[in-house]
């Protein structure tokens, strides 16, 4: 198959008119005279959206039964959401070391890209949608019996580094090729710096559930964006990140060092109701996502197609900025870069096509389609 006349997104840039071939599941370096041609005119075709931090949607979440997962990976699959991380909720550390075992089984199988630990090691001075009760300081050991859990898929895990045993945490995490992220943190600038030169990479949803930048106390925000080895989480809902926080990140760190994230919760793809997020009562109401007990914010009713069409409509982001935070960063940061994250011969055929309008219009992961393309 040939899809012609988009506007293709490569690393090097946008060819308007091009087009992509696909043989099976992979992009092919020429079009074969067999190849059926498909008019995508007037379109965009980007690569499929990669989602590093993601705790359900369609009603279902990664913390319940393997029809839970099933159902959230497929939601967000339609999303263009072709590549997902199933991010955990601070839980009982049994039920945490439970599920770790049954998401590396969907890992293992090719549905998910690993598993990404958001608790229990967090502060409880930013501990948003996470029970406090629950919550422990980072003990290298029990960090350990996370990793030992997802038998080799655990991605990413956030700590507050500040806590005891924080940065012996980190140079574990290191250690083991696992992403260490500060996160959810109380930590000064400079117990920020000592991290990432512990070895962490990752700053999770940069600016929430840390303390704000100040002009003498800097705080975790400071450090995460000025250090080049860190990328940086954004939530480009319009409730999370003001759109000049946005723009400071993007600004300041550069486009190739931020990824954009949902941080989804069940309600994604869904809308409005009552929910759980682990634990704890979630009620969303017009699209925001909020605890029933204190009002935080409770992760997103997010998906990636409304973050990218955000980002080009109403942030006035470069396409080619907003492809490298959905796609080329997070899988980059994923170290599977070799095989997606963007429009390349031999590079699995994960494809989006969005309108003129940047509104979803086809989804394609490994040569099939998932959402077929409405071209008309």
């Amino acid at each position: 198959m040939t899809l012609s006349g988009a506007h293709v997104v490569l690393p090097s840039g946008t060819v308007r008119g091009g087009q992509v071939t696909v043989e099976g599941s992979r992009i092919a370096a020429t079009a074969s005279e067999h190849a059926r041609v498909v008019d995508a005119r007037g379109h965009w075709l980007v690569p499929g959206f990669v989602d590093i931090h993601n705790h359900g949607g369609g009603g279902a979440s990664f913390s319940g039964t393997p029809e839970d997962i099933r159902r959230a990976v497929d939601t967000h699959r339609r999303h263009g959401t072709t590549t997902l991380v199933a991010s955990t909720v601070t839980d009982d550390m049994d039920f945490l070391v439970r599920q770790a075992g049954l998401l590396s089984e969907f890992t293992e199988q090719g549905d998910l890209a690993g598993i990404h630990f958001e608790g229990p090691f967090i502060s409880p001075c930013r501990k948003g949608a996470h029970s406090e009760e629950l919550l422990r300081d980072p003990d290298p050991a029990e960090v350990r019996k996370l990793i030992d859990a997802a038998r080799g898929q655990a991605r990413m895990v956030t700590l507050a580094t500040e806590l005891p045993g924080g940065l012996d945490s980190v140079r574990l995490l290191a250690e083991h090729g696992v992403i260490a992220a500060v996160g959810h943190t109380d930590a000064t600038y400079e117990q920020t710096v000592k991290a990432i030169d512990a070895g962490a990479t990752v700053a999770t949803h940069l600016f929430n559930a840390m303390p704000a930048l100040g002009h003498r106390a800097p705080g975790p925000i400071a450090a995460l964006l000025e250090d080049e080895r860190v990328t940086v989480e954004l939530i480009n809902d319009g409730t999370h990140l003001h759109p000049a926080a946005l723009e400071l990140a993007f600004r300041h760190a550069g486009a190739d060092r931020v990824a954009f994230i949902t941080d989804a919760m069940d309600a994604a793809g869904i809308g409005d109701g009552r929910y759980m997020l682990g634990p704890l009562e979630v009620e969303v109401s017009e699209g925001v996502a909020r605890l029933v007990e204190g009002g935080s914010i409770a992760g997103s009713t997010l998906t990636q197609d409304r973050a990218f069409k955000r980002a080009v409509t109403v942030d006035r982001l470069p396409v080619e900025d907003v492809v490298a935070a959905l796609s080329t960063n997070p899988a980059r940061l994923l170290g599977l870069s070799d095989t997606i994250g963007s429009l390349a011969p031999g590079k699995d055929a994960d494809l989006v096509l969005l309108d003129e309008n940047f509104d979803l219009k086809g989804v394609m992961r490994k040569g099939a389609w998932v959402v077929d393309p409405q071209l008309a």
